[in-house]
């Protein structure tokens, strides 16, 4: 083993350029899924400073996941709202040794409106109870403690922007119109949120809970560990989530803990698709480097060399490379994973603070992947020249191998085949599954044609030879002639580009076309003529006020939230996440078109839902039947089903009754009110009588797409962000193959020029090799994006063609082009610097 291990080193010291391709791909393959390893290790333990809580040594709040009884530790879903825990925890866990304080904190709403009616913005506002300040603790610049219940506390950026003092008069907002309060002190402000405190019994009031609290803070004696103490509470504290540390963020901001499930989805997901990428780049990439050097493996057999040997050097030669550069790769890692991180932050879909957790874990399990990712590669591509007799070794090695082996030819039809499987599922399945599935379709069919590309390019020449043969005669010939004789070496250059147009297309138009379809839906069902929205959310007094008005014939009150479910398929348990709505039975009628098609919305009070056809028929629910499901907050349901609807892509699978749904959020606000006017009304009468509401901040504006989701635009950029980054990764593995493919071929050249053939000619010809290359990329890689996205667009909006700017389709391939001709052009130019004669007599 160590001969091999030297001769092996020797190689590749003397042979650095032939190792370059192979090189790049394993480094910049463990790169990327290096940086996916450090999201999905800050998914896992990464947060934010604690800023209210800073010296609560353990905070105790509401259940921050779902799990069914019965469920294994890695069945659960993050919750979307903020749960809250019982209040009078705070009693018994002051009561447990160690415990300096135990504090029920309120949190809710609060907004300093000024003098002119405007909304402070900015950042978001909350307000406390007083006693809760003990937990940061907010140290009084100026003034006293609110003493009364028409007293309060601001921060000093509050208070500075609000231009008012101790004792001075401000108007604050909640869940109503405003208040006046008198400023009794100011206190430190925060870098994160604004704070506003009240006496406990206004607090109490003003959140709108009774019996809840936020969150308990509990402050330890002097001495005592906080994990300690932390064990202690849970004792008492069943339910809840008990945090120390830097977990003490998730209780305090929701955001953080959405950002966490969010980088583990993100790591999931895009982490398995730069996986099977970066394997797919490698494993093309070796195989390139080692049949270029099939001469060299040929001359070996021919002197004695046993198939063994030739193997253990190629494995020999690859874990060196591998493993330099695997570790370069994997430092490069935390690079990336930050990029991404900042990349995020700017979108708006994680906080700007988030910090991620740094350990050698991604770096050390990227190494592995992309060692054993290369070892596997480098084993499959040294069967053939290791396995051919001596005797037909020379003779093999000066002409590639036209024909491919069966098993090759079943593997790479059959994954076509499964792929195009995949792309069907659309068309009996919508939602998330619908997109994902087309987007892996995608994917599995580019791998398929890769594995008979050979197959696939030869068919393609055959029909494109003589064309060039008869446009462009010399040039068109030689170029027609080394495509026949060379489908490998086509095929090699081809997948990679073909691949990186099929994967940015349908990961770009996939995500679009289920927006469009939503949009479409939502456009084709609201009736409504405006929509009211404010800073932070709306009045629950909104709607009904709005009723009121002269002109107004309908208003609806509208709560985006979410639920979770819980599928059992055989022994295997499943906790989802689906978004939902909560709407007035009294106003939805003449506003909102839901399709409603067994029940009535009318009958949506108290404990009742309405679910999307789709969703009934999966729960094999019937109007009257009892739906299990828990709120956005953890909070178990059972409800009666009174209506299902078929405009799910819309409105989603759930409609609550809006008190319902209001109760279960944060906030406990609405998100907007819809209200379509009288036929009789004077438009401008009605907007005119919206705008003076006496409730500041409110915006009035015509109806767009006020039911789409939120979430669908920064969804959309969230994976823009991820998949430029795969797609950055194909290019460089593109110019990579394609430099390769082109720079083997110097002798070629030089043989050509000496027969007579000029400098000019072999340009155009190699001009001539890259239009076909480019040509069969970009077509192939349309065609089979095409197939997976129509079958989307036909399943989720009845018209096949994909929705989204025509600009991105003629960007991705007009860049893929461009890069093709670069990649190809730039190593003519270099291979034809060297004189005939001496180019002719370089080691391959």
């Amino acid at each position: 083993m160590v001969s091999v291990l030297t001769l092996a080193w020797q190689t590749i010291r003397t042979r650095l350029g032939g190792f370059a391709g192979a090189f790049i791909a394993i480094f910049c393959g463990t790169a990327l899924v290096a940086g996916c390893g450090v999201l999905m290790e800050s998914g896992l333990r990464a947060g934010v400073p604690t800023q209210r809580y800073a010296a609560a040594a353990v905070v105790v709040g509401g259940a921050q996941t779902v799990r069914p009884p019965g469920a294994d530790a890695l069945t659960f879903e993050q919750v979307g709202e903020q749960p809250s825990v019982a209040a009078d925890l705070a009693g018994r866990i002051a009561a447990v040794p160690g415990v300096r304080a135990a504090v029920a904190e309120q949190s809710f709403p609060a907004q300093v409106v000024t003098a002119s009616g405007a909304v402070l913005g900015g950042r978001e506002s909350l307000g406390h109870n007083w006693d809760a300040a003990a937990l940061a603790p907010f140290t009084l610049r100026a003034g006293a403690a609110p003493a009364a219940a028409g007293d309060v506390v601001l921060d000093a950026d509050l208070a500075n922007r609000a231009g008012v003092g101790v004792g001075g008069q401000v108007r604050i907002m909640t869940r109503s119109q405003p208040v006046t309060f008198r400023v009794s002190g100011v206190v430190d402000a925060l870098s994160r949120q604004s704070a506003l405190f009240f006496t406990p019994s206004r607090a109490v009031e003003l959140a709108g809970r009774p019996g809840q609290a936020h969150a308990v803070g509990v402050l330890a004696e002097p001495g005592v560990d906080p994990e300690t103490l932390a064990d202690r509470v849970r004792a008492v504290a069943g339910g809840t989530e008990v945090t120390t540390g830097v977990e003490r963020s998730t209780v305090e901001f929701l955001d953080v803990s959405q950002t966490r499930t969010l980088l583990l989805a993100i790591a999931g997901s895009f982490g398995g698709f730069a996986l099977l990428v970066a394997v797919f780049v490698v494993a093309s990439t070796l195989a390139l480097t080692i049949n270029r050097r099939r001469r060299e493996f040929a001359l070996l057999r021919a002197v004695a060399a046993t198939p063994r040997q030739i193997r253990q050097l190629i494995g020999a030669e690859t874990t060196l490379v591998a493993l330099v550069a695997g570790v370069l790769g994997g430092a490069l890692g935390l690079a990336v994973a930050a990029g991404l991180r900042d990349a995020f932050a700017a979108i708006g879909v994680v906080p700007a603070d988030f910090e991620l957790a740094i350990s050698p874990l991604p770096s050390l399990a990227a190494l592995l992947l992309g060692l054993g990712a290369a070892r596997l590669a480098a084993w499959a591509a040294s069967r053939r020249p290791s396995s051919i007799r001596p005797v037909e070794a020379l003779g093999e090695a000066a002409v590639e191998r036209r024909e491919l082996g069966r098993g090759r030819l079943l593997t790479g039809w059959g994954l076509v085949l499964a792929g195009a499987g995949g792309a069907l599922v659309p068309l009996f399945l919508r939602g998330e599954v619908a997109t994902a599935t087309s987007s892996m379709a995608t994917l599995v069919i580019v791998i398929g044609l890769a594995v008979v590309g050979p197959q696939v390019t030869g068919v393609v020449v055959r029909v494109l030879a003589p064309v060039l043969g008869r446009v462009w005669r010399i040039s068109g010939y030689l170029a027609g002639a080394n495509a026949q004789a060379n489908t490998r070496r086509l095929a090699a250059a081809v997948t990679p580009l073909m691949l990186a147009v099929a994967f940015a297309l349908a990961m770009f138009y996939g995500p679009t076309s289920a927006t469009a379809a939503a949009s479409e839906e939502t456009a084709r069902s609201t009736t409504a003529d405006y929509v009211l929205a404010g800073p932070g959310g709306v009045s629950p007094e909104v709607a009904s006020a709005v009723g009121r008005l002269p002109g107004v014939a309908a208003a609806t009150p509208v709560v985006r939230t979410s639920v979770l479910t819980v599928s059992t398929i055989g022994d295997s348990t499943e906790v989802q996440r689906t978004p939902a709505q909560g709407l007035a039975a009294d106003g939805i009628r003449g506003v909102l078109d839901l399709g409603v098609d067994t029940g009535r919305l009318t009958d949506l009070t108290g404990a009742t839902v309405a679910l999307s056809r789709a969703e009934a028929d999966g729960q094999d629910k019937k109007i009257g039947d009892e739906v299990s499901f828990y709120f956005g907050d953890g909070v178990p349901a059972k409800l009666r089903l009174v209506a299902t609807y078929t405009h799910d892509k819309a409105f989603g699978d759930f409609v609550l009754p809006v008190a319902l749904a209001r109760e279960h959020t944060g906030g406990r606000l609405d998100d907007s009110v819809l209200v379509r006017r009288s036929p009789s009304a004077d438009p401008a009468a009605v907007s005119a009588a919206l705008g003076a509401l006496p409730y500041p901040g409110l915006t009035v504006a015509p109806v767009a797409s006020p039911a789409a989701p939120q979430e669908g635009q920064a969804q959309f950029y969230l994976n823009l962000v991820a998949v430029g980054v795969i797609v950055g990764y194909l290019a460089i593995s593109v110019a990579n193959t394609l430099v390769l493919t082109t720079a083997q071929r110097s002798r070629e050249f030089a043989l050509l020029r000496l027969v007579g053939t000029t400098r000019r000619q072999v340009t155009r010809m190699m001009r001539l090799e890259a239009v076909v290359t480019v040509g069969i990329a970009v077509v192939v890689g349309t065609l089979v994006a095409l197939v997976p996205l129509g079958l989307l667009n036909a399943g989720l909006r009845g018209n096949p063609l994909p929705s989204g700017p025509w600009s991105v389709y003629f960007g991705i391939t007009g860049g893929a082009a461009l890069l093709g001709l670069l990649a190809m052009g730039l190593a003519t130019t270099v291979a034809l610097r060297a004189r005939p004669v001496e180019a002719i007599g370089l080691r391959e």
